[in-house]
């Protein structure tokens, strides 16, 4: 087995990332906040918690909904996303990426907000269960940006901090690459409007998973 080049560990998040699922979480939770007698928050505001935990996302999403509202809440997203998931699909061009990164003998992880019920029922629903290595949710760890869901992955499958990448949509995840002593990859077809990456020094901003794929291959 040839040792990959620079990066034993890729940590993939996966909403906006590899599924193309951010405009429907977007619409899930201004419907939900809406259901529960909330102000709809913005596109932008809703987009911006994509990849946080579950609670702190509505929470900061709808800041007009009491705390007693919020079990109320997550069970309307829910609701909402659950009526919608299949119709989310991968972004054209993940599949031969993750093959080709397997092919080279990379660990491949998933680290994201979603819950470990979600994730399992989107890995069934894509067929990729047997990909991945190794994956952490929010629900199981501490959610982003904390480094630990990082620090898990790394810690069970033996790998470095310096040869870990993680790649994201969001300024959550580039953040929690950072806390953990991590490079990363920013994609800028997800959540995030990719202004806000700079400060977070990815090593790199794909502007689309053929981008994303090529750099893999020449830097990883």
């Amino acid at each position: 087995m040839t040792r990959p080049r620079q990066f034993d560990l890729i940590c993939f998040d996966w909403d906006g990332t590899l599924f193309d699922s951010t405009a429907i979480i977007v619409r899930s939770i201004q419907q939900a906040v809406q259901d529960v007698g909330g102000q709809p928050p913005s596109d932008e505001a809703a987009a911006y918690v994509i990849g946080m935990a579950l609670m702190p996302a509505l929470a900061h999403a709808a800041p007009d909904v009491p705390a007693d509202k919020y079990p109320e809440l997550a069970g309307r997203y829910r609701h909402h996303y659950l009526a919608r998931q299949g119709d989310i699909s991968l972004f054209g061009g993940v599949r031969p990426m993750l093959a080709e990164l397997k092919g080279r003998h990379h660990w491949l992880a998933v680290a994201t907000g979603k819950s470990r019920r979600g994730l399992n029922d989107v890995l069934r629903l894509a067929d990729l269960g047997a990909t991945f290595d190794a994956t952490r949710t929010a629900d199981e760890t501490a959610g982003k940006p904390s480094p630990l869901m990082l620090h898990e992955l790394m810690r069970e499958l033996g790998a470095e901090p310096e040869r870990t990448l993680m790649i994201g949509d969001t300024t959550h995840d580039l953040q929690m690459a950072l806390n953990a002593g991590c490079a990363s990859v920013a994609v800028s077809y997800g959540a995030h409007a990719p202004d806000a990456f700079g400060a977070l020094a990815p090593r790199f901003v794909a502007h689309s998973v053929p981008a994303l794929h090529q750099w893999l291959r020449e830097n990883a």
